[in-house]
């Protein structure tokens, strides 16, 4: 089966002009109603937006979908999509989607703060199931910042107008990661349960005889196998063990040095070629850094014991 291409959005006006929707009043920034918008089955099934796109989303027959996954909004969520992220919508009733859409292009930023702190907010990389549930409460402050917004560039334009919007954009953003770190903590029975899948994934990779072949897990594939974006797996892992993902692999690495040191003959060298290192000096490095002293003192300890 042959995956059609996207279909791409290199400007908000494009994205307007495809859904039937008058000119945009501001070229880089638009609020959109969904009521507004007609979602019919002639949609492109995949889309790329060349700008950034807030979602405030309810609708309990919609899915959205993230490159091949979907998923179902049966509660008012909100998503971020970076530029060139690839997604697209359908529904499987004539039941119209609520809530707004909030699209602004990287030309907007310019020579404003947002400009490099937008890179910071993780969640524009979050995927799949990562979505942001929001409180009755949570979603009026995100809708009032919307309102906000809007009515900034539906007046006449004036040179205060960039400012306060750009400054309602910081707010929206600050609001929506104290949103999801919330969400870490409330949802805590669900992500302990992320954790002990984390804990038995690192358990069958350092559970090798040698990792010479297959190298130390990265970041990436460990979230790759728990089928979660590796930035929302770093935080959720912060909020609860108060430890990023990298380190996780690194205690669990240090735990199998630990084991071969102290009950087998091996040299540090031959441990260090095991355990999936080139070289022998950049696991002593890590081995000291985390726990103070070399390998080999580590090891003298127990052979003093015998």
């Amino acid at each position: 089966m042959i995956t059609k291409a996207p279909y791409r959005f290199h400007t908000i006006s494009e994205y307007h002009s495809f859904r039937g929707l008058p000119a945009p009043e501001h070229p880089l920034v638009s609020l959109i109603n969904f009521d507004d918008i007609d979602l019919n089955a002639d949609d492109p099934e995949r889309l790329v937006l060349g700008f950034y796109t807030i979602a405030l989303k309810r609708h309990p027959d919609a899915k959205l979908k993230y490159g091949q996954q979907e998923y179902d909004f049966n509660e008012g969520v909100m998503l971020f999509m970076a530029p060139e992220q690839v997604f697209g919508v359908s529904t499987t009733t004539e039941e119209k989607p609520t809530g707004w859409m909030l699209m602004v292009h990287p030309d907007f930023f310019w020579n404003t703060s947002l400009a490099t702190t937008i890179k910071q907010y993780e969640y524009f990389d979050y995927t799949v199931n990562e979505a942001l549930f929001l409180s009755k409460k949570e979603e009026e402050a995100i809708t009032n910042i919307f309102t906000i917004i809007r009515q900034e560039y539906h007046t006449n334009i004036d040179r205060y107008s960039h400012t306060i919007i750009i400054a309602q954009l910081e707010l929206l953003l600050s609001y929506s990661e104290r949103y999801y770190n919330r969400q870490f903590i409330t949802r805590r029975i669900a992500n302990h349960e992320i954790v002990i899948r984390l804990e038995r994934l690192l358990n069958e990779f350092f559970g090798k005889e040698s990792l010479i072949d297959t190298g130390i897990p990265t970041v990436q594939e460990v979230a790759d196998r728990l089928h979660i974006s590796p930035k929302y797996l770093s935080g959720l892992l912060k909020s609860i063990t108060g430890r990023s993902t990298q380190q996780h692999i690194q205690d669990k690495l240090i735990e199998k040095a630990k084991e071969k040191l102290s009950t087998t003959a091996l040299s540090v060298s031959e441990i260090a070629f095991e355990l999936g290192f080139e070289h022998p000096q950049s696991f002593s490095k890590l081995f000291k850094n985390k726990t103070k002293q070399s390998p080999s003192i580590f090891r003298a300890r127990f052979e003093s014991a015998n």
